[in-house]
């Protein structure tokens, strides 16, 4: 290898400029760089609503690196390893660097590409930049790691995070670019149907509206955070979960511009790092129990009688936003038009399934995965399982939701169910009536259908979840 040969920066989960580690070692080496994203087996797998925004990400991204004098050269293979030993052969790279990823899938890639690369004598690194924390640097006193997550915000609250690097102010370019896939013979929406064009206009694609985003949320919306964050209804989060999920923006960019804001003395910039933390718990857990993702992590849990069935007809009626019960209804329609979900809907609907209608979380999880812009494998496991009760730092088992009194108490005036429940409403709202265009037509609804009854009465499902915690030793 010679000190002008390539370097691939290996893209992923970090469709970026500015705070990209990996970006910043190879540009500051002063050798040609050339981006790539490899369309594997891992991204193959994805399920449709994540691959759509994965599609959307890299156009995006594609043109950012454009505008930067540079390319983002695509590669379909289902393995990396051979995607990449292709790339290294055409331009004669002589370096690969990328940025971590964390779930046993990726990992276990990740190490089989790099021990292939070195030993074929090939310089190869990983950095950090997709959390602020290595998993195995947080521990607790005696060395293990943590399972609640008090704790875990306590040792970390105070450590120092790197301060974001700054885009670079060059990308030198190869003397000659290797070809490149288009990117359209992907079909990345493919998945979606006619969902793809409902979705679309709730998107917020790219570095800059992720920048626009925390700016505009710690200006205007923090001060009102505690309160507002609960409330369906009200536009108050920083809602800048699908551009963490794709590394539009940087974890340490979002605790930095926090933390600013809690210097300044702005209410609510506490809790926004403490949701930040969240996040980084989730993947903490992750990477010391990887069974967290398909199995129980309370493993006495592993004999509870869970409703499997995904056929069963209250399953297709939380499904399709028809349990009638508004809030989980108005909850499930607002993920299905935007592809996303209100984190109070996303409780709410989570422990209706698991308690109420007791259906194992998987069902759920898998639901989620499949229509979530901003799917995150870390956050949307622990996020079911912390519902379910079977979870690290879990809800009580006992602790049941009652979905008609948290919509009086989070949605007073019917403002989120009035938007997204149009049966039963002389003019619904426009975001009501793109829930009928998005879903399959053969659900076979129409927005002046009558209102569905219950299928669970609200206190029959409360009392059978507690019987059947109670013959379960916990």
């Amino acid at each position: 290898m010679d000190d002008t040969s390539p370097i691939l920066i290996w893209l992923r989960r970090d469709l970026r400029l500015s705070d990209h580690p990996a970006l910043h070692a190879a540009c500051a080496t002063g050798r040609p760089v050339i981006p790539a994203f490899v369309f594997d087996a891992q991204y193959d797998g994805l399920a449709a609503a994540p691959k759509f925004r994965m599609g959307l990400g890299l156009e995006h991204h594609g043109a950012s690196l454009a505008e930067a004098g540079s390319r983002l050269i695509l590669r379909r293979n289902q393995s990396a390893l051979s995607a990449l030993q292709d790339l290294i052969e055409e331009t004669g790279a002589g370096a690969v660097y990328w940025t971590r990823q964390y779930d046993p899938e990726a990992v276990s890639r990740d190490s089989e590409v790099k021990a292939a690369l070195k030993e074929q004598g090939l310089e190869v690194k990983s950095f950090g930049g997709h959390l602020m924390f290595e998993p195995w640097t947080v521990e607790t006193k005696t060395g293990g790691y943590y399972k609640v997550y008090t704790p875990f915000w306590r040792n970390v609250k105070n450590r120092d995070v790197e301060e974001p690097l700054k885009a670079p102010s060059e990308i030198k370019a190869p003397k000659s670019w290797p070809a490149s896939d288009d990117l359209a013979d992907w079909e990345m929406d493919a998945a979606m149907m006619r969902g793809a064009d409902v979705v679309r206009p709730f998107v917020q694609l790219g570095e800059k509206a992720a920048q626009s985003r925390l700016g505009a949320f710690l200006a205007n919306k923090v001060a009102d955070y505690n309160t507002n964050r609960d409330l369906p209804g009200v536009d108050g989060t920083s809602n800048l979960s699908e551009n963490l999920a794709l590394g539009e923006i940087s974890p340490h960019q979002c605790w930095h511009a926090g933390q600013r804001a809690l210097h300044e003395g702005k209410a609510g910039a506490e809790t926004f790092l403490k949701e930040l933390v969240w996040r980084e718990f989730a993947y903490h857990l992750m990477h010391h129990t990887p069974r967290i993702l398909e199995r129980n992590w309370r493993e006495e849990w592993e004999g509870f009688n869970w409703n499997e069935d995904e056929r069963r007809a209250e399953v297709k009626a939380w499904k399709q936003g028809r349990t009638g019960i508004p809030f989980v209804d108005a909850a499930m329609r607002e993920l299905y038009v935007t592809g996303r979900m209100h984190n109070r809907g996303r409780m709410i609907v989570a422990s209706y399934l698991t308690k109420h209608l007791l259906c194992h979380w998987r069902i759920g999880q898998k639901w989620f995965e499949d229509c979530l812009i901003d799917w995150d494998p870390a956050s949307n496991a622990m996020g079911w399982q912390w519902s379910a009760g079977s979870g690290p730092d879990a809800t009580p088992y006992f602790r049941v939701f009652n979905p008609v009194t948290q919509l009086d108490k989070f949605d007073k005036n019917r403002d989120y169910a009035g938007r997204w429940i149009a049966e039963g409403h002389s003019t619904p709202h426009k975001d009501a009536l793109a829930f009928f265009d998005a879903i399959p037509r053969q659900w076979n609804m129409k927005a002046d259908d009558a209102y569905p009854d219950p299928v669970v009465d609200v206190s029959d499902g409360r009392k059978r979840a507690l019987d059947a915690y109670a013959n379960k030793s916990f």
